[in-house]
C-alpha cells in the first residue's frame, strides 16, 4: 500500500539518522542549498515559537486566513497519527494534508539530496516541508518551530512576514536552559532584523524583557499582549482590542480560557503579517478553529462507543506543568457546572516533569489510570507513572493498555467525565485506537 511507503521511508531514516535535534543550522542549510534553496521561494511566512500554544496559534492563523479566502500551507510537529499531518498543503476553500505519494516522493528527493551526510530526521522532514511548499502555490505559510527557536531547523527562514512568540515556560530544560529567561533567549532567536514581532501572553516579566531587548537590538517593531493588544470574555463573547479599536467576537471554538489570549495573539500576528481581515472574517474564523487533542471533545469511535452514553470524553496533549494548569482551570469550570467525578487515562514520556504535572491536578481528578505510550520509545512504564501520580497526591491504578483502562472505566458509576491526557504521543495512540485520526 502507498501509505506504507511513507512509513517505510521514515522508519528507515529513523534507523539511519539520529532522531533528536541538532542545535545548529549548518546541516539543514547545506541540504537546502543542494535542493536549490526552496525555503527562499515561499509566500509570506508566519513563524511561530513558544512553549505552549504554538499549535493553537497555528490553527487559529489558518482559520483566520482561510476565512478571508487565502490559501495557506501549514507545517506543524509532532503529528498525532500519520506523518502527513505535519504538512497541510494550501488551496482555495481550505487546505488538505499532503497525500501519501506526494509526501513519499518529497522524502525520497530530500534524502537523495543529503548525500548520506550527517543530519537529523527532524532536519530532513523540515526540508521536506520547504520543498513541498515551494512547489505548490499558496498565499501564506504558517511555520511552527520544532524546539527552541535560535537553532531550530525552521530558523533558516531569513525574512518571515511576522514572528509570533507564544507563552514561554520551563520545558526541554536540558537543551534550552533552566530558567524562563534562558528559554526566552532561545525562543527569541526567531526574531529577525526589522521583521514585526508579536509577543503572546507571558506569565513572566523576565521573558518579556528578554524578548523586547532582542527586538530592540534587531530594530524589529513589536507589540506585547496585555500592553498593545488584549482579549477577554465578556458575557460569553470574546472582546478583542488593539490600536485600531475594539471588536466583539464569538468565543474561540477551542476550549479553555487560555484560548482567548492565544486567539488574540494569532489575530494580531496575521494583521502584522500584512493580511487583510474584516471583522466578519475574524468572527467566522473563531468558530472554525480546528486543533486536535487540545481539550477536544471526542463524541464517537471504537473506544468511546464502549462507554455508557452518560460519560463525556475529552482529549488533551498538554504535557508540562503549564499545560496541566490549563487542564486544571477547565476542570474547575466543569465542577462549577455540576459535572460528576473526573477520571483520567494518562500516559507520559520520560522527558517531561510528570510529578508537577499531576500536582496541578491534585483535588480535581478522582482517579488516574496509567497506560503505556506505544508511539514513543521514551514512554514511562504504567507502574512507574502510577508511583509518580500517587506521590503527587492522586489515586492511581495501573492498566496494560488504553482499551484496558476504558474497560475498567465502563464498569464505574456512569455520571463522569473521562480525560485522556499526558502527552501528544498518548493522544495519537488514543485517536488511532479510537479510529478517529485528524482530518
Amino acid at each position: 500500500m502507498t501509505e506504507n511507503r511513507v512509513d517505510t521511508l521514515i522508519n528507515s531514516l529513523l534507523k539511519r539518522y539520529p532522531k533528536g535535534f541538532d542545535l545548529s543550522l549548518e546541516r539543514i542549510s547545506r541540504l537546502l542549498e543542494n535542493l536549490g534553496n526552496p525555503h527562499l521561494k515561499l509566500p509570506p511566512i508566519i513563524h511561530i515559537a513558544g512553549t505552549n500554544g504554538k499549535g493553537s496559534a497555528a490553527a487559529t492563523c489558518r482559520a483566520l486566513l482561510e476565512s478571508a479566502g487565502y490559501s495557506v500551507h501549514v507545517h506543524t510537529s509532532p503529528h498525532l497519527v500519520h506523518w502527513n499531518e505535519r504538512y497541510r498543503i494550501g488551496r482555495k476553500g481550505g487546505g488538505k494534508f499532503v497525500d501519501n505519494d506526494t509526501l513519499a516522493d518529497a522524502i525520497e528527493r530530500v534524502t537523495k539530496a543529503n548525500h548520506d551526510e550527517p543530519i537529523t530526521v527532524f532536519e530532513l522532514l523540515t526540508a521536506v516541508a520547504f520543498l513541498l511548499f515551494s512547489e505548490h502555490p499558496a498565499d501564506a505559510v504558517i511555520l511552527e518551530v520544532g524546539l527552541g527557536g535560535r537553532f531550530d531547523a525552521t530558523n533558516v527562514i531569513k525574512k518571515p512576514a511576522v514572528s509570533l512568540i507564544m507563552p514561554i515556560s520551563l520545558d526541554h530544560v536540558a537543551l534550552l536552559g533552566n530558567t524562563v529567561e534562558k528559554i526566552a533567549f532561545e525562543k527569541g532567536g526567531i526574531i529577525k532584523e526589522e521583521v514585526p514581532l508579536v509577543i503572546g501572553k507571558q506569565e513572566s516579566d523576565g521573558a518579556i524583557d528578554v524578548l523586547t531587548t532582542i527586538a530592540q537590538e534587531r530594530h524589529a517593531p513589536f507589540v506585547v499582549y496585555g500592553q498593545d493588544f488584549q482579549a477577554y470574555n465578556d458575557h460569553g463573547h470574546m472582546v478583542f482590542q488593539n490600536e485600531n479599536g475594539l471588536i466583539e467576537l464569538p468565543l474561540p471554538s477551542l476550549r479553555g480560557d487560555h484560548q482567548i489570549s492565544n486567539a488574540a495573539s494569532a489575530i494580531e500576528a496575521v494583521l502584522h503579517a500584512g493580511f487583510k481581515l474584516t471583522d466578519q472574517n475574524i468572527a467566522k474564523a473563531m468558530q472554525n478553529i480546528v486543533w486536535p487533542a487540545r481539550m477536544q471533545r471526542i463524541r464517537h469511535g471504537k473506544l468511546i462507543d464502549s462507554l455508557p452514553e452518560t460519560m463525556t470524553v475529552f482529549l488533551d496533549g498538554g504535557h508540562n506543568p503549564a499545560g496541566a494548569k490549563v487542564i486544571a482551570q477547565e476542570i474547575r469550570h466543569w465542577k462549577e457546572k455540576g459535572a460528576g467525578p473526573v477520571t483520567m487515562v494518562a500516559g507520559m514520556i520520560n522527558t517531561k516533569d510528570s510529578f508537577h504535572y499531576f500536582k496541578e491536578l491534585n483535588g480535581l481528578v478522582d482517579q488516574v489510570y496509567t497506560v503505556p505510550v506505544l508511539s514513543s520509545d521514551s514512554g514511562v512504564a504504567p507502574e512507574e507513572l502510577a508511583k509518580v501520580v500517587l506521590s503527587a497526591g492522586l489515586k492511581a491504578q495501573t492498566t496494560s493498555s488504553i482499551e484496558d483502562a476504558f474497560q475498567k472505566i465502563a464498569g464505574t458509576t456512569p455520571q463522569r467525565t473521562v480525560l485522556v491526557a499526558g502527552s501528544l504521543y498518548m493522544a495519537g495512540d488514543f485517536l488511532k485506537k479510537n479510529g478517529t485520526p485528524p482530518q
